[in-house]
């Protein structure tokens, strides 16, 4: 069958695969299949060549595998991580630190290819059911959805707190919407690219937004808040951005890691160690997280569809990638339908 691989630096190829084949491992139909920032990592670096990525998806089973309570049929979702299930952190339900979660994560590794086919084949215990009141884009959307879910569980907002959110991608998009549920009376994004951060204001996921190449963002800061702000969602990874975090918060504030660095960065730590920061990471989430996204979304509780800028074909995906990362174009969310 026909697959997306990852060819070079920054470049695909449309290639092919074989179909999965049976075992104790759910096959599923893949519907729709999003296009991560982690996946961008991958495509800028080039490596590992021959990954299938894609791992947040929307799939129809047709091989329930191992799994007694599955039929042909349901529509499916999946975390898709590969916890050890023994460690401590598998034990106290926190399997997005395990040392063995991502070694065979679907998309994320050689030995389990990804959505970006049309048919995929996924570790039991992962697969999710999801109800038929939620669409096929909707489900695509939960992973990036539970991302920031988790973010902002570890931020632990309170009623009335002034956040700044330092990304407009997808997982800050979503993280200032929960930010503004668990009650900040106030939601700020910092982008670099002015479409997305113009693009957030007007998704009403951000009351106003700054332009992170200012070189008077933080003085504008201290003009809006005084202080600095209560809680701070680094969502880029980055040294300008994680330095920026640790400027903008309060003394005695609270930063959220959120953004992956590919190497090792300096920041000014004495910032966090004078002001007594507390500085959280956050990887991915938990499974009781990823299910609230479900319930949320099925509950019209949450709107993650206005997130979604294109659908597209695997012959389209090179472009795709290429306009994610221009630095100009407002895209936040583009998904992949493996069958267009």
């Amino acid at each position: 069958m026909k697959c997306v691989k990852i060819k070079g630096v920054k470049e695909f190829e449309v290639s092919e695969i074989n179909e999965p084949e049976n075992s104790d491992k759910v096959i599923v139909d893949v519907k729709k299949c999003g296009i991560c920032g982690s996946d961008i990592h991958n495509w800028v670096m080039g490596t590992p060549a021959g990954l299938v990525m894609g791992h947040e998806f929307c799939g129809i089973v047709t091989n329930p595998g191992s799994r007694k309570d599955l039929k042909i049929g349901d529509r499916v979702t999946a975390l898709p991580i590969s916890p050890c299930d023994n460690c401590e952190a598998c034990k106290t339900g926190n399997p997005q630190y395990c040392p063995e979660t991502w070694s065979n994560a679907l998309g994320l590794s050689l030995t389990s290819p990804g959505a970006l086919a049309p048919k995929t084949s996924i570790r039991p215990d992962m697969v999710l059911k999801v109800p038929d009141s939620i669409s096929d884009e909707e489900v695509a959307m939960t992973e990036p959805t539970a991302v920031g879910l988790h973010a902002v569980n570890l931020a632990n907002i309170k009623i009335g707190d002034k956040v700044l959110v330092i990304g407009a991608g997808i997982i800050g998009l979503v993280s200032a919407m929960f930010a503004k549920k668990a009650g900040a009376s106030n939601v700020v994004i910092s982008e670099a690219n002015i479409a997305r951060a113009e693009k957030a204001v007007a998704l009403k996921v951000a009351d106003k937004y700054y332009d992170a190449k200012d070189e008077n963002m933080l003085k504008k800061v201290y003009e809006d808040t005084i202080k600095g702000y209560d809680v701070v969602i680094e969502c880029c990874g980055n040294e300008p951005a994680v330095t920026s975090a640790l400027m903008a918060v309060k003394p005695g504030g609270t930063v959220v890691l959120v953004g992956v660095a590919t190497g090792a960065i300096n920041i000014p730590t004495v910032v966090a160690v004078t002001r007594e920061l507390t500085l959280k990471g956050a990887i991915a989430y938990t499974k009781e997280e990823f299910q609230t996204c479900i319930d949320l979304m099925a509950n019209k509780e949450i709107d993650v569809l206005k997130f979604v800028s294109d659908t597209i074909s695997l012959e389209e995906v090179q472009k795709a990638y290429e306009r994610l990362t221009s630095g100009n174009d407002d895209a936040i969310k583009i998904l992949v339908d493996p069958n267009k």
